[in-house]
């Protein structure tokens, strides 16, 4: 049985941004997540579609935000140790902005929603670690603030959870994630090859 999203109910629009009409935003993006108690399955895959939209937006003349959570020193998300910088893959070039946030909504007591609403575009390009989490609630915090984002799935991944039903993979977790963001926040994407 197929079901009908909250998307389509409201009307809300169902098709992707373009990147050059888009702000994107790059979430925690961090080496918290390559290794250690935190690191995610699938990240390097996902680092590589990460790298590639990144590329493409910055062909494109997009706006690019990137993203970093702050847990504090000692942390696995510790922005003075290497374990809490942005990736090298993905890390920001001069002149590109870089939010620190402490909440899974990028949007939360940081600046980013000025600096969206500064470029210009209605649209957002979501993508990011982990997908059940700040991925989750800033595609929710984008579009709650009037924003229409677009998540690209493989460029973004998670980890195992247990649950009171039992152990969820972090394949199934990735999945659900993307349905819950999918069924009303945004439209999600495989790749960042669908993007205009």
């Amino acid at each position: 049985m197929t079901s009908t999203t909250l998307r389509e109910i409201s009307t809300l629009p169902t098709t992707p941004a373009a990147l050059s009409d888009a702000t994107v935003i790059l979430v925690d993006y961090q080496n918290t997540y390559t290794r250690g108690v935190m690191e995610l399955d699938g990240w390097e895959a996902a680092l590589d579609e990460a790298a590639t939209l990144l590329a493409r937006a910055r062909a494109a003349g997009a706006t690019v935000i990137h993203v970093m959570h702050d847990g504090g020193e000692g942390s696995p998300y510790d922005l003075g140790q290497d374990i809490g910088r942005i990736h090298e893959r993905v890390a920001p070039d001069p002149g590109e902005e870089v939010v620190v946030k402490t909440a899974p909504n990028s949007f939360v007591g940081t600046r980013l929603g000025e600096l969206v609403d500064a470029a210009g575009h209605r649209d957002v390009v979501v993508a990011g670690f982990m997908t059940h989490m700040c991925v989750t609630f800033t595609a929710e915090g984008a579009f709650l603030r009037g924003n229409s984002p677009t998540v690209v799935a493989a460029a973004c991944a998670t980890r195992p959870l247990p649950s009171v039903d039992g152990p969820v993979t972090a394949a199934e977790q990735h999945r659900a994630a993307l349905a819950t963001i999918g069924d009303l926040y945004a439209v999600v994407v495989d790749t960042a090859a669908e993007l205009g």
